[in-house]
C-alpha cells in the first residue's frame, strides 16, 4: 500500500483506489463561534440563576421585616412595650426599608402585618406576611 499525504496508508475498496480530499478551509473559525455561542448560553443561566437568588434574598427580607414587626406590634398590642400596634410595627418595617401594606389588630392582642419590598428595575414586589399575638 502507498502512504497517502498524511503518513498513513490508503484503503482499497475492492479494485479501485479512492482519494479523499478534505477541504479544511470551510471548517476554520467553527469552533471559534462554538465556543462563543456556548459561553453566552452559560453566561444567559448565570444571569438567570443570580435574578433567582436575589428573588429569594428579597422575599427573605420582606418576611423577615413583617415578622419582626408584628412581633412589636403584639408586645404593644399586650402593653408590653409603648405605642400604638401599628405605628410601632410601621417603625419596625421602616428601619429595614421596607414599606408596610396593612396592619390589622385583631382580638385586642393579635397583629397581623404584611410588607413589601420593591425589586431593583421595576420588575416586581416581593411580600411578606405575619401574625403574631399572645402565647396561647
Amino acid at each position: 500500500m502507498a502512504p497517502d499525504s498524511f503518513g498513513g496508508r490508503s484503503r482499497r475498496d475492492g479494485n479501485s483506489m479512492r482519494n479523499r480530499t478534505i477541504n479544511v478551509d470551510s471548517e476554520r473559525g467553527s469552533g471559534t463561534v462554538l465556543a462563543l455561542a456556548l459561553g453566552a448560553v452559560v453566561i444567559a443561566l448565570l444571569l438567570g440563576l443570580l435574578l433567582l437568588a436575589q428573588a429569594a434574598v428579597m422575599a427573605s427580607r420582606a418576611a423577615s421585616a413583617a415578622d419582626l414587626a408584628a412581633l412589636a406590634g403584639a408586645d404593644a398590642a399586650r402593653g408590653l412595650t409603648s405605642g400604638e400596634p401599628c405605628a410601632v410595627a410601621e417603625s419596625v418595617v421602616g428601619q429595614h426599608h421596607v414599606t408596610l401594606a396593612s396592619c390589622v389588630v385583631t382580638g385586642g392582642e393579635i397583629v397581623e402585618v404584611v410588607t413589601e419590598l420593591a425589586y431593583p428595575f421595576n420588575v416586581g414586589v416581593a411580600s411578606g406576611h405575619a401574625r403574631a399575638g399572645p402565647p396561647p
